[in-house]
């Protein structure tokens, strides 16, 4: 991949796994890298190794919860106030197999973190996006999906997973969700000619803390098969900044969804034209509430002020 200097980055989930890979590597290219996770403890020290391994690499950390519309609101917010243009967004954070719950905004815990709060941190940055890229060189939106989106189902009328829950339906429901809104994202880009692609990604079976959640004797197994036959972190990375960073994929080069390296097919729900509007429109709608809930607070609290 060719240097990145002058360039930022904002890799969710930079802490560890696949979007530490990443984060690592676009530093060593000279990109100013952001990463934002939930875990100060964990997002720092991540830094410190990243320095540790190149003393001149620009990378800091900024918390973000995707769990936490406000959470997220608040990370945009700091990053505004810093003027840094934004050239590339690695939405890579997620979690897979939880148990049923709610976040503080209401979600299901995987409809949130893998897709809601990666739909509002990368809407509320696209204004930075748009501004950072250049005919010839293109911002990026790069969203970590999986294979398991071929397996999701989109019912517009129980996001939430309300009526019945399963958490490996959630997790790949939440992965389809992905595909739809980087589909979508792409055409309405394309459609304001703005210098921004947006494109998802499969990594592939990888060793990471994803698996944390499967049954304690399948989690024991899955350790002993991960580390026979799955990617390492630093492989599955290896198709994220393929994505993220190759000249030969700018403009509309860089579109569509990428595994193992190169663009293959996605699922045909994936691709529906109907779909990705009602979703996209949906996942307006819930921000909407959920700022109107945010001022209302506010307002109660006394945080504003006539």
């Amino acid at each position: 991949m060719p240097r990145q200097d002058g360039k930022v980055a904002v890799v969710t989930g930079g802490d560890s796994g696949i979007g530490y890979e990443v984060a690592r590597h676009m530093a060593k290219l000279g990109a100013h890298v952001i990463i934002g996770s939930r875990n100060e403890q964990r997002g720092l020290a991540a830094v410190k190794r990243i320095q540790a391994e190149r003393s001149e690499a620009q990378v800091d950390f900024r918390k973000l919860d995707l769990a936490s519309l406000q959470s997220v609101r608040q990370f945009v917010q700091s990053f505004k106030e810093r003027d840094l243009p934004l050239n590339i967004l690695i939405n890579n954070a997620g979690v897979m197999l939880v148990p049923e719950g709610r976040t503080e905004d209401g979600f299901e815990v995987h409809f949130s973190v893998n897709y809601l709060g990666h739909f509002l941190l990368t809407w509320l940055l696209l204004d930075n996006l748009k501004s950072s890229g250049k005919p010839a060189s293109f911002s990026r939106v790069v969203n970590i999906s999986s294979s398991a989106h071929r397996l999701g189902q989109i019912r517009l009328d129980d996001l939430n997973s309300s009526q019945r829950y399963s958490a490996h339906g959630a997790y790949c429901d939440s992965k389809l969700a992905q595909i739809l809104f980087s589909s979508h994202l792409h055409q309405e880009l394309r459609r304001g000619a703005f210098p921004v692609t947006s494109c998802a990604v499969d990594p592939g079976m990888v060793d990471t803390a994803l698996y944390c959640h499967l049954w304690t004797p399948l989690r024991l197994a899955q350790g002993v098969v991960a580390r026979l036959l799955f990617k390492t972190p630093a492989e599955a990375a290896a198709t994220v900044l393929y994505a993220a960073l190759s000249p030969a994929l700018e403009e509309d080069c860089g579109a569509g969804y990428w595994a193992n390296g190169r663009r293959e097919r996605t699922a045909p729900p994936a691709s529906d034209p109907r779909t990705q509007r009602l979703l996209w429109e949906t996942s307006h709608s819930f921000m909407c509430v959920s700022c109107s809930r945010v001022l209302c607070a506010a307002f109660v609290t006394g945080g504003l002020t006539s």
